[in-house]
């Protein structure tokens, strides 16, 4: 099967359910292999969160997804109806924070995308096959996924209260999808209504867009599109969730009362025996992310950046080196020539912390954040030529450092690094040169060592 993206854009125009802003989304093409990604065209720089269950910060009745000052939530639907559809890279631009909410289904978004035209690209798609069972669970809430030849799903729904209670199993594909699953609509308990505009949410709410169960009544601008609407809204928001995997999924989910915050668990457990399995060589179909090594996990023994790896997005980046926000002046590599040369980008933006003292009304990139873009991208490039078993690249000293011209918001800053002088895996010594539109801006000889994160305490 091959991955798919769409022919050309389609937009969307409509109010967010719990900012209440009025909203544009626009799905865009993506090339192979680039995932779902959203873009904030409302915050300066557009810039880019990928849609990948390392960048959820939040599940307070939705999803959230953060990199850096940006941030999109409530982003469970659309990502259902592009998963449900199967468009495996995509752009979403949006002018705010959060998609329109629409009818409170995810069919408004499967129609844009029918609008936009699915079509596929050369490269195949990246499918997971479950080896064994998976499982989470909080009080009387649980998921389990179960090895499966295919994506199924079985859903039971339920109250507090034990009313309206529904079950339902389905076999995935777009037809099902777009039948069987995208028509359903959110709902909400009548008394949490209340405590939910108390914490700022359901600002937009309605009841064109959601559909209130109060006691044994439903109340609702139109008749219930199913029977069983409930349970098959849980499988949609279950599939959006999921979907922040990053590739196909073939399990078995069986869910008993789910929720984001545990669609989540799921997610990143899953994730984490994805991970598990390539670690050891795995003849499991993955994603082909390599090992994560964040904090919390163990990390893998083997390269920190594989043999056959020429670049590096975020994701690749934050499993390398420890920095993290608002440090990691690394934001992609974009080449990596050989054993011992490298070209990153920092893309700079008025969003960087520093700018607000580092000059307000003219504001510079310091030239020490410049010289450790150099220095990280270095370590990179070290950590290549080791394991990365609890492995830290430190910089150790700089020379020969010059500053020729200012690098400001909006500035794409590519980092070139080459290693010139090295002893063993230990240490080494780096030649660097930050360029603006192909002119050096800084240059520097950096020093660093490689050791085991254990010494650094």
């Amino acid at each position: 099967m091959k991955q798919r993206t769409v022919l050309q854009p389609a937009t969307l125009h409509g109010r967010s359910l719990h900012t209440g802003e009025d909203v544009e989304v626009q799905l865009l093409p993506a090339p192979a292999d680039a995932g779902i990604r959203f873009r904030r065209a409302d915050l300066y720089g557009k810039p880019e969160i990928p849609a990948d269950v390392a960048y959820i910060t939040e599940l307070v009745r939705s999803t959230t997804l953060s990199s850096g000052h940006a941030k999109v939530h409530t982003v469970e639907h659309v990502l259902s109806a592009l998963s449900g559809c199967g468009i495996d890279n995509a752009i979403l631009e949006m002018d705010a924070g959060e998609p329109p909410i629409l009818d409170g289904s995810a069919r408004p978004f499967v129609e844009m995308i029918q609008e936009a035209g699915p079509v596929e690209q050369e490269a195949n798609r990246k499918e997971y096959i479950l080896p064994e069972a998976v499982s989470v669970s909080e009080g009387n809430r649980s998921l389990i996924a179960l090895p499966s030849d295919r994506f199924r799903i079985t859903c039971t729904s339920s109250d507090d209260r034990g009313i309206h209670t529904q079950h339902l199993t389905l076999d995935l594909d777009p037809d099902v999808y777009r039948t069987q699953v995208a028509p359903a609509r959110t709902f909400t308990i009548y008394e949490d209504i209340e405590e939910l505009l108390r914490l700022g949410k359901i600002q937009g709410g309605s009841l064109d867009s959601a559909i209130v169960i109060k006691g044994d009544k439903i109340l609702s601008k139109e008749p219930l599109r199913f029977e069983d609407e409930f349970v098959r809204h849980k499988i949609l928001d279950i599939i959006g969730d999921l979907s922040l995997l990053g590739c196909g999924l073939r399990a078995h989910i069986v869910a008993v009362r789910p929720g984001h915050a545990l669609n989540a668990a799921l997610t990143q457990a899953i994730r984490e025996k994805m991970e598990s399995a390539r670690a050891v060589d795995s003849p499991v179909p993955a994603t082909g992310r390599k090992p994560s090594s964040r904090p919390g996990r163990s990390a893998p023994a083997g390269p920190a950046v594989l043999p056959n790896e020429t670049e590096l997005d975020i994701r690749r980046i934050l499993d390398t080196i420890p920095h993290r926000y608002p440090f990691v002046m690394v934001d992609r590599v974009l080449e990596i020539r050989s054993d011992d040369e490298l070209v990153a980008v920092k893309n700079v933006t008025i969003n960087e912390p520093f700018f607000s003292g580092h000059f307000p009304g003219r504001p510079v990139m310091p030239g020490v954040l410049q010289v450790e873009a150099m220095a990280q991208a270095a370590g990179i490039l070290m950590l290549r030529q080791t394991t990365n078993e609890n492995k830290i690249a430190f910089f150790m000293s700089c020379d020969k450092v010059k500053f020729r011209a200012a690098v400001v918001p909006g500035d794409r800053m590519e980092i070139h690094v080459q290693l010139i002088k090295k002893r063993g895996d230990k240490l080494a010594v780096a030649s660097g040169e930050c360029r603006v539109e192909g002119k050096i801006v800084s240059s520097a000889e950096l020093m660093f060592t490689i050791m085991d994160a254990g010494e650094a305490h």
